[in-house]
């Protein structure tokens, strides 16, 4: 079966550009109050082209963040006619993919792994100082029998 390696390399254009498109738009045009700081970290464009799935990160300095994230995906929801539209528009397209708007916790769950990891480490015992080799004692070697000598005819 044969790569479709345009097909491929077209779908991510399309998703680098609507992530830095509706990017732009959450920066500076949305003036919803539920949109906190937040970023676009990743577009998901399906094979057909026909829908995305967005993933936006919220900051995580919020005191409540799992607040903040189900306000933010709500109000991008309810600005999602407004993007499509601009997309359109700032694209030069005739189609903008259905979008779908996801809570991106990436962040979230690799610093708890950290967390953890880190944690795990200061628990364990530090190996046992070696000391150099110079302070070592040496060891009595193992002689052995010195091989015959082959005369040299």
């Amino acid at each position: 079966m044969p790569e479709h390696r345009a097909r491929k390399h077209h779908q991510d254009r399309v998703a680098e550009t609507l992530r830095l498109e509706i990017g732009t738009m959450i920066e500076g045009e949305l003036v919803d109050p539920r949109i906190s700081f937040c970023y676009v970290s990743e577009v998901s464009l399906n094979p057909g082209g026909k829908s995305a799935r967005v993933y936006v990160a919220v900051d995580s300095a919020v005191k409540d963040i799992v607040k903040a994230e189900i306000d933010t995906i709500a109000g991008l929801e309810a600005a999602k006619g407004y993007i499509r539209y601009e997309l359109k528009e700032r694209m030069g397209v005739r189609h903008v993919p259905e979008l779908a708007f996801l809570a991106d916790r990436s962040g979230r769950f690799q610093a708890r792994i950290v967390e953890l990891m880190d944690r795990t480490r200061k628990r364990q015992k530090p190996p046992a100082p070696q000391t150099p080799e110079s302070e070592q004692k040496p060891q009595p070697e193992q002689s052995s029998p010195a091989p015959p000598e082959v005369a040299a005819e």
